[in-house]
């Protein structure tokens, strides 16, 4: 009897650490119940999980793409789409664990309903599956009486329990989809192009699904497939680095720069909040852990303010200023000669190399 070939192809990409990689892997395996095929981008990982890769490669016959340096999501994503054949493609974070059978509803949610992107119920944190991050949402732009165009975004349900809001999650047409997991049919790439690198770091999400639907495709929310994206705090010490990186200040403002751009949208109290609240993650994920070992788990408390934003917060910011600056000269080919507060959008990033091990099924 032949041996029915994979109509999907899961591309598995670095998110914000690494050291759940072998989690995620095995989750992938050990609970999608259709046949796939797998591309793993490996974005410089640290050699703990670099050679665990590289081993599962070898073992289970999946091809492999590695860099000797850290990768933006929308790079990681389209190194991976590169190499897709098959009619459907998951874009997976590598901080991700699935439950049975979530694949496999997925196809079925695009296949009856002629859906060009399909999202599950996502959870978030430990333990999984038990508290909803996005059970759909919204994604559009609102035109004000003054022709002021603002993006309108809404993720429903985060933070409430699985157990008591499953009920009355039903499949349906939605807005919003985001790239922890997301099913989408190739050919959307046919009209779309790749995915816009110039969003380094933040809402590509809202970038890609508003593009879809502007074709006339549709995406939708299927609530019988659940998946759980780990995030941290704790973050191992070989983490840090990635981590700052990856939400970076200057990383933030050009994604939200470009944002503004692309869709011509005014500089409204959206996106003066997100400049408001830039480095929390950093601060929530890397400086309070320091302050919760001394005692200052209060963050209300003015002892903790004081030493967060008096002394840690602007070592760390200056840190990842050089940090972000250093990378942009070797990486994103951009001609700067001195630390700059903003880094510039990128031009390409083909003076990177990329190596990929091809393993046969």
């Amino acid at each position: 009897m032949e041996k029915k070939l994979p109509s999907v192809t899961i591309v598995v990409t670095p998110r914000e650490r690494f050291s759940y990689t072998q989690v995620s892997l095995e989750s992938i395996y050990e609970q999608t119940t259709v046949p796939f095929e797998l591309v793993y981008v490996d974005g410089n990982s640290p050699s703990q999980e670099r050679d665990y890769i590289k081993k599962q490669s070898e073992l289970r016959g999946f091809k492999l793409i590695r860099t000797e340096h850290y990768l933006w999501p929308q790079r990681s994503r389209n190194l991976g789409l590169a190499e897709v054949k098959t009619p459907y493609v998951v874009f997976l974070d590598n901080d991700v664990v699935v439950k049975s059978g979530w694949l496999r509803i997925l196809l079925e949610c695009a296949e009856t309903q002629g859906a060009a992107v399909v999202g599950p119920l996502m959870c978030h944190e430990e333990p999984i599956h038990e508290i909803v991050h996005f059970a759909g949402g919204e994604s559009h732009i609102v035109v004000d009486v003054k022709s002021r165009r603002h993006l309108r975004e809404k993720m429903y349900l985060q933070g409430r329990a699985v157990a008591a809001v499953r009920p009355n999650l039903e499949q349906c047409e939605t807005e919003l989809c985001e790239f922890h997991c997301m099913l989408v049919r190739t050919d959307v790439f046919e009209q779309l192009g790749p995915f816009d690198e110039s969003i380094l770091n933040t809402k590509e999400h809202l970038d890609f699904c508003m593009n879809v639907m502007a074709l006339g495709q549709t995406v939708y929310f299927e609530p019988d497939s659940v998946v759980t994206y780990v995030p941290g705090p704790p973050l191992a010490w070989r983490d840090l680095r990635f981590y700052m990186l990856r939400w970076s200040n200057a990383w933030e403002l050009v994604s939200l720069d470009r944002l503004k751009e692309k869709w011509d949208l005014c500089e409204d109290g959206y996106f003066k909040h997100k400049y408001k609240a830039l480095g929390w993650r950093r601060r929530d994920a890397i400086l309070q852990p320091l302050l919760d070992k001394i005692g200052l788990t209060n963050r209300r408390s003015l002892p903790n303010k004081l030493l967060m934003f008096g002394l840690l917060a602007p070592i760390e910011k200056t840190l990842n200023q050089f940090m972000t600056w250093q990378y942009a000269r070797q990486h994103l080919q951009t001609p700067l000669s001195k630390p700059p507060a903003v880094a510039q959008p990128i031009k390409s990033a083909r003076s990177s190399s990329v190596q990929t091990a091809t393993v046969s099924q």
